[in-house]
């Protein structure tokens, strides 16, 4: 019996630790399934991280430039007057109203001059009182009964003695244009048109209110600048183009431009020249999906927080076509209360900068806006 029960505890004491091993190894696989979960935990935190330290682009701020307003007196002083085109002749600044006839219903209406040298002297602040540009008596016979639908005047242009001007018009078949010429008199007494010898030009799109707005001379000829140049409205813009005697010769390809051309400065030695674009939100027909040029420059402090646009941009000219520059566009710095001026007279002042003139709204501006220092 004693021996039996001897048996039975080395038995029992050989079985246990057969039991304790199985338990360990128990725990040890539960360990390593621990270890995994940990593993794709690290991983992920890995690829947040990769997310975070991608830098956002950042949009650049292009400069503007403040205009600098030259008060007026007289009647062109008025918001009436809708001052249209602009050009020199000699070192007279000629404004054209949009309708010459604006302050008096009888007649054909007034041209005003501006000397230079006045301008000057506001400028450089040798004086503080508003300018008075001098009336110069206009003559057009018969061209509003001529031309149907007639809606004013939109560019002028000199060449010694001689000016040409467009018109705009509009009828039920949709917008014309027309090109005219006629004679100043030197002392600035009348600027009469020949109105028999009109040269009509069809617009380049069907937006409404869109027509030749501005006039560059060439030297041997001229050409016309539709407003609207948009990709979207006119994909294969073209300026209409004339000798001097006004017949029509091949059209010149012209660059697309986003919203509205109203008027352009005369050539310089190299075959430059500058025109407006503008924009008004209002012309919801001209909102293009993108502005190339903002793109491509950046956008002002004050354009960034509004949807119109003011600059001036700058092209060149060849028989073979008219291209953008690579000059920036020159920013007009917008007005603090909100409101767009609606430029539509430009010309050149010297080499300091460029005069610019609104029509009606938000009321007549006349204004030097100066070159950045770096291009003077």
């Amino acid at each position: 019996m004693i021996v039996v029960l001897a048996l039975l505890a080395l038995l029992a004491a050989a079985c246990q630790p057969q039991i304790q091993t199985v338990e360990v190894t128990k725990i040890v696989t539960q360990e390593v399934e621990v270890t995994r979960e940990v593993e794709t935990i690290v991983e992920a935190t890995v690829e947040v991280t990769r997310i975070v330290e991608v830098p956002a682009a950042q949009p650049e701020i292009a400069p503007e430039t403040a205009a600098v307003n030259i008060p007026l007196a007289g009647p062109l002083a008025s918001r009436d007057a809708e001052i249209s085109g602009m050009a020199w002749y000699g070192d007279n600044l000629i404004l054209m109203p949009q309708y010459p006839n604006f302050s008096e219903e009888a007649g054909d209406g007034f041209l005003y001059a501006l000397p230079k040298d006045e301008i000057l002297a506001y400028l450089a602040g040798e004086t503080y009182e508003p300018l008075e540009p001098a009336r110069i008596p206009f003559t057009a016979p018969g061209v509003q009964d001529t031309i149907a639908g007639f809606e004013g005047y939109e560019a002028i242009a000199f060449v010694g003695d001689e000016v040409y001007m467009t018109i705009e018009s509009e009828t039920d078949a949709g917008m014309e244009g027309y090109l005219l010429y006629g004679a100043i008199s030197p002392n600035l007494s009348a600027v009469t048109m020949d109105t028999a010898n009109l040269v009509a030009i069809p617009a380049q799109s069907s937006v409404g209110n869109m027509c030749e707005e501005s006039l560059v001379m060439t030297g041997d000829g001229m050409f016309t600048i539709y407003e609207a140049n948009g990709s979207g409205v006119n994909a294969a813009p073209v300026v209409n183009a004339f000798d001097m005697s006004l017949a029509p010769v091949d059209p010149v390809p012209f660059a697309n431009v986003e919203y509205r051309i109203t008027d352009a400065t005369a050539l310089d030695g190299d075959g430059r020249f500058w025109a407006i674009n503008y924009f008004y939100p209002g012309d919801e027909d001209l909102l293009p999906e993108a502005d190339p040029l903002a793109d491509e420059y950046g956008e002002g402090a004050t354009h960034a927080a509004s949807d119109g646009v003011e600059r001036l941009v700058e092209f060149q000219y060849s028989a073979d076509g008219i291209s953008l520059t690579e000059t920036p566009p020159m920013q007009i710095q917008l007005m603090a209360d909100g409101s767009l001026r609606n430029w539509e007279g430009l010309v050149r002042l010297d080499e300091s900068g460029f005069l610019l003139a609104t029509d009606k709204y938000p009321r007549t501006i006349l204004a030097f806006v100066p070159l950045p220092e770096e291009e003077e």
